[in-house]
């Protein structure tokens, strides 16, 4: 009988170690083949490359980009007894008003987004009063529905950037302005105008900074020889011809004439002769491309090239030495003023000052209608087309600038005509821009 009740007692307590043993592989087995939240050992940290500055000849920045941050703070990991600390600190270091700090972390429980304006040095400092925070006990854990605890205290992250235009409105419409637009969270900026637009993907940031390592218990990155690095490549700086001290000068010119003209624009360009390169272009009509306001909006297209126009009597010289490069006209050639009005077929020519007879130079020194319109005779409809086409007219000027309107000039057959070359030959009848004159007269310096 006492042999029979150990042997009872033996067997129980197989069975309660094999039970154990059972349990204890179904738990390895089940951990073993389900996913677990385990904390990584690697971190990994980003930085937004930056879009390129627009620089004058003389060094001056003209547009700059400037990194924005927001501040995100998890009002349940606030302690609720030092929360009028962190008020204060973050008052102090950030310049709003504690009312209003006070006033957004009672919105909702939860992320609270305190500002989303933060500059980078201002950035700086409000990520070391994190550390400082966390180092006060000022952030406390919270616990989820679902048992995990939380604690995220105050970030920095970055949020965007913005374009600066240090001098407000100098080389505008020129410069041109940007646009801003959404990718994932992150604010970008893009040219819409001017040289911002054309230069828009040399300007654009080429490569993100990555960086991903092992970390240490405080979620420091370790940087060795395993880590993965990516350099951050920001979009190139682009550097103008034009120095900032002539071309605030001949903007100033543009206001002065403007107003004595009263004018709707006054337009100036200044270029190398030698090289061609432009050393001013400046408008009567500028804007700020940080504050563009409803007013501004006639004036955002760059004119010097967006805008053709009849170009009148300057292109009586470039007639003038069409026929002379032929050999068709002798600058002592005498040409009939017919007294200051001419028919021609259906057109009267009408010119202000009245001769009687008038040398082809003295046409152009007197800029005569009458006398321009005679000599233009001499060319065909061909040479007529051909030689404006040499001058640049019909063709981009090949400045750096988008949306450039050619402009216009009759067709050889229509130039066989006389009235069509008395009509061009004193600039009527075609379009130009700013541009294409002014390389157009280049050929004479």
């Amino acid at each position: 009988m006492r042999h029979s009740n150990k042997s009872k007692k033996i067997l129980a307590l197989f069975l309660v170690l094999m039970l154990g043993f059972i349990i204890f592989l179904t738990v390895m087995l089940y951990t073993a083949l389900h996913d677990r939240d385990i904390p990584s050992i690697f971190s990994e940290d980003t930085a937004k490359a930056q879009r390129g500055s627009i620089i004058s000849a003389d060094g001056f920045n003209i547009a700059t980009t400037q990194k924005l941050y927001k501040a995100v703070v998890n009002t349940r990991n606030i302690d609720p007894d030092k929360e009028e600390l962190f008020i204060q600190l973050f008052s102090i270091y950030s310049a709003i008003e504690p009312n209003e700090i006070r006033q957004r972390l009672h919105t909702r429980k939860g992320s609270v987004t305190l500002s989303y304006h933060i500059s980078p040095k201002e950035a700086m400092y409000l990520k070391t009063l994190s550390f400082e925070l966390r180092r006060l006990g000022v952030f406390i854990e919270y616990e989820t529905p679902n048992g995990d605890r939380i604690l995220q205290g105050l970030n920095i992250i970055e949020s965007g950037e913005a374009r600066s235009y240090p001098y407000g409105n100098l080389l505008t419409p020129l410069l041109g302005y940007p646009r801003k637009m959404e990718e994932d969270g992150y604010t970008r900026v893009y040219g819409i105008k001017g040289l911002e637009k054309f230069f828009d993907e040399e300007l654009n940031p080429q490569q993100n900074r990555t960086q991903k390592a092992l970390r240490d218990v405080n979620g420091y990155l370790i940087l060795n020889k395993q880590s993965d690095v990516k350099r951050q490549i920001n979009g190139l700086t682009v550097k103008l011809n034009i120095p900032i001290t002539l071309q605030a000068r001949v903007e100033a010119v543009t206001d002065r004439i403007k107003e004595q003209l009263k004018a709707d624009e006054i337009i100036a360009t200044v270029m190398d002769s030698k090289t061609g390169k432009i050393i001013a272009l400046a408008s009567s009509n500028r804007f700020d491309p940080s504050h563009i306001r409803t007013a501004d909006y006639p004036s955002l297209n760059t004119n010097a090239i967006e805008y053709s126009f009849e170009p009148g009597s300057v292109v009586k010289p470039i007639i003038f030495s069409l026929l002379l490069d032929r050999g068709l006209i002798n600058p002592y050639d005498m040409v009939n003023g017919h007294n200051g009005r001419f028919t021609m077929g259906r057109k009267t020519i009408v010119d202000e000052h009245a001769f009687h007879m008038i040398s082809a130079e003295d046409v152009i020194v007197h800029s005569s209608n009458i006398g321009i319109a005679q000599l233009a005779q001499k060319l065909n409809g061909e040479e007529f087309t051909e030689g404006l086409k040499r001058f640049g007219f019909t063709h981009f000027s090949g400045i750096d600038l988008p949306y450039e309107k050619r402009g216009s000039i009759p067709s050889s057959a229509q130039l066989n005509n006389y009235l069509y070359k008395a009509i061009t030959s004193y600039g009527y009848g075609m379009r130009s821009n700013a541009m294409q004159m002014i390389k157009a007269y280049n050929v004479f310096n």
